[in-house]
């Protein structure tokens, strides 16, 4: 049965034909207009006709960050889009008006379920998701089920207080876990280096233009992977929070594997190293358990297709 998946960003919508062994067959992508939510709708309308008019379609799936109800019909909120208390499935439904089922999907619970279903963790019962990139999303898996928890919204590990009174998140909270282990943190603290001590940090200088301002993720993993011991430095701290983070999750979950995410993972053993060395240093009763696999995510920037369209099947 082909389903299709479609995975709405903050910058761009991208849709497939997705088989049942997780093949994409078609892809479509159009821009998001961020600033219109009825523009957002039609884009993923005009996505679903485009490929629904080349395959037989019998279920959609639309992949959506934030918080998602639990009757998986309705936005709650989401922080990219103007999205608040939005009824996605039907106004698509009544824009489509095919006789297909119809699911919106947290983005994270997506790219989880297709690591899940046909990636890194396919081989496991218990998993846990981390997806890195401006934030941290998460999605658990228990005894091969998606945890969605009583009202649509479990698994919003990134925040998870780790730091009393930290830094402030944009979720109104301090010491959230996705200011200390995401892609932003990871600027953030480069910057902040790049400014205290630019002779250390004249490789990253030099990447990002001369300015701090400049700097992006991917040029930290670029001068890390070159030797630079700034850059490695600053990958090492984020896998330490990741790891350690990671490790209070497992004291209630208990995973089999922890999957990493997002475009931190290019940096490979750099951050994975020291991602386990902080799980392991924080997992309770350590020695006397089995530790989790910490691995990195398989399925790329196809996860949250491939997982809608699957999680629309069920």
């Amino acid at each position: 049965m082909h389903a299709i998946g479609v995975d709405i960003g903050g910058t761009k919508i991208a849709a497939g034909v997705v088989d049942e062994n997780g093949v994409i067959l078609a892809k479509s992508v159009r821009p998001t207009d961020a600033a219109d939510s009825d523009a957002v709708d039609r884009a993923v309308v005009a996505a679903c006709q485009e490929l629904a008019a080349e395959f037989e379609i019998a279920a959609i799936g639309l992949a959506a960050p934030g918080f998602i109800s639990s009757d998986q019909a309705t936005v709650l909120f989401t922080p990219n889009l103007p999205w608040r208390d939005h009824p996605l499935r039907d106004r698509v439904a009544a824009e489509l008006g095919l006789d297909v089922r119809i699911v919106v999907e947290n983005d994270a619970n997506a790219a989880g379920w297709a690591e899940f279903r046909f990636g890194v963790g396919r081989d496991v019962d218990d998993m846990l998701m981390l997806t890195i990139g401006t934030g941290l999303g998460g999605a658990v898996i228990v005894g091969g089920t998606l945890v969605r928890g009583a009202w649509g919204v479990a698994a919003e590990v990134g925040h998870m207080r780790v730091v009393p009174n930290g830094i402030l998140c944009g979720c109104g909270h301090r010491g959230c876990w996705e200011q200390y282990a995401s892609g932003s943190a990871l600027v953030r603290e480069a910057q902040s280096a790049m400014v205290r001590d630019p002779e250390r940090a004249r490789r990253l200088l030099e990447l990002a233009g001369g300015s701090p301002e400049g700097l992006t993720g991917p040029q930290i993993t670029v001068a890390a992977t070159e030797g630079d011991p700034l850059a490695i430095e600053l990958l090492a701290e984020l896998g330490r929070w990741i790891g350690e983070g990671a490790a209070s999750v497992a004291a209630v979950l208990d995973p089999a594997m922890v999957v990493v995410g997002g475009g931190v993972g290019a940096a490979g053993d750099l951050l994975l190293e020291p991602t386990r060395a902080g799980f392991a240093s924080q997992l309770s009763a350590s020695g006397y358990r089995p530790v989790a696999a910490i691995n990195l995510a398989a399925m790329g920037n196809d996860a949250g297709i491939v997982g809608a369209a699957d999680l629309a099947r069920a």
